[in-house]
């Protein structure tokens, strides 16, 4: 718990046990994705607090491990789906074997994953701007007022142009990010830029596609109401959009 965005407010600790065979974990998680449902979880923890971001570890505890528990599933406004929960660590006992890489250096294993889990959520955003068009598209050519399609008035095909237009755009930068990454040459400020134009973008799209629903798209039967409130924590997860603007802010500066 508030952590969040800074990897070094980990709270939770991990000591070696008093047998020197494993490690005890101590502390809680918050707002973990799937955490009710999983089976097994990566804990960062702590194992040499005085050392900061260099002394995070990361361990694997499998559920039903003494001192481990789940709390109940979070009540969240979009991605149903999925399930949101807190996790317990009380003297939670985990064998030596329970350490994923080497000790003290959890923080560079989760450094070199970000670009990765920054250009899925990218992706994931893409692909759900994508969706709400086709939504919106759709409705717009069916539903009949003032006696035509709505399509048929300007303000709303220049919106749909608008749209287009945008995640076309969008999409290309995607596609080249992907290609970097399967060549292992995506960086994190380019995955950094892809995450936070595509998360800015799916919350614009999704929105503009509930307008041009009108009433209808306020309603959870509809996708579009559903797409919106999905939209909206991707700029939140994976490191927060004020953050990625720091991070890309960097490559900005002029030295000397």
């Amino acid at each position: 718990p508030m952590a969040g965005s800074d990897l070094q407010g980990v709270r939770t600790t991990a000591t070696i046990s008093d047998d020197g065979k494993g490690y005890v974990l101590n502390g809680s998680k918050t707002y973990i994705t799937n955490g009710f449902l999983s089976d097994v979880v990566v804990v960062v923890a702590k194992t040499a607090p005085e050392k900061g971001a260099h002394g995070l570890s990361l361990f694997l505890v499998e559920t039903g491990t003494p001192g481990f528990d789940k709390g109940t599933k979070l009540k969240k406004m979009g991605l149903k789906a999925q399930d949101t929960s807190e996790l317990f660590f009380e003297d939670c006992y985990v064998p030596a074997e329970a350490l994923l890489g080497e000790e003290n250096k959890g923080f560079y294993s989760l450094m070199n994953e970000l670009p990765q889990e920054r250009l899925q959520i990218a992706a994931e955003c893409q692909a759900r701007a994508e969706a709400a068009f086709e939504e919106a598209r759709t409705w717009t050519n069916e539903r009949i007022a003032f006696g035509k399609p709505l399509f048929d008035k300007q303000v709303v095909r220049h919106k749909l142009a608008e749209m287009k237009t945008a995640i076309t755009v969008n999409r290309a930068f995607i596609d080249n990010c992907l290609l970097l990454h399967s060549e292992g040459r995506l960086d994190q400020y380019t995955a950094s830029m892809a995450k936070l134009a595509t998360t800015d973008l799916a919350w614009n799209i999704c929105d503009e596609a509930v307008q041009l629903h009108g009433g209808a798209g306020y309603m959870w039967e509809y996708p579009v109401a559903r797409n919106l409130a999905d939209s909206r924590v991707p700029r939140i997860y994976g490191g927060s959009n004020e953050i990625m603007k720091e991070l890309i802010a960097r490559t900005c500066k002029i030295e000397g």
